[in-house]
């Protein structure tokens, strides 16, 4: 196709791919990685069947044992959406927020139990890939602000 006849700007589905690829080497993850955009209710029944946990979430990732695929992740896109009305940035950069959180659970990192290390390595990579703040953070900051209107 001659540069004439191409689209000069690109479509939301190769920017997000473009970041997701540049994020995954950022990470140092090999292998093929599955991205899924899909609703809340979907999410839902996800989180259900995988983590016997029957609410809707952002964000879930699925590492893989194959060779050659390192996994698959599940975006709720009414959450993103939600997400960053509340939080004042674009749908595109919530998106890319979780599109980062589950390539550093494919990675093998987990927030839950390892003492901060994702959450010190996720806000490198956002810096490094220009995206405010994440996803960690944000929920670790919003638990520090319930507790403390808790206990007043």
């Amino acid at each position: 196709m001659s540069p004439s006849k191409r689209s000069a700007k690109p479509t939301s589905e190769q920017a997000l791919s473009r970041f997701a690829t540049r994020a995954q080497r950022a990470i140092g993850l090999p292998g093929e990685v599955n991205i899924c955009i899909t609703s809340s209710r979907e999410m839902q029944a996800l989180n259900h069947r995988f983590r016997h946990k029957n609410a809707a979430t952002d964000v879930l990732s699925f590492p893989s044992e194959a060779p050659g695929i390192a996994g698959d992740i599940a975006i709720s896109l009414e959450i993103a959406a939600s997400n960053a009305s509340i939080l004042g940035h674009s749908l595109a950069e919530e998106v890319k927020i979780l599109i980062l959180h589950g390539l550093l659970h494919l990675a093998g990192h987990d927030h839950e139990t390892d003492n901060g290390q994702m959450l010190a390595r996720e806000a490198k990579l956002r810096l490094k890939l220009g995206l405010p703040a994440g996803l960690i953070e944000r929920t670790s900051s919003a638990v520090k602000r319930s507790s403390r209107k808790g206990s007043a």
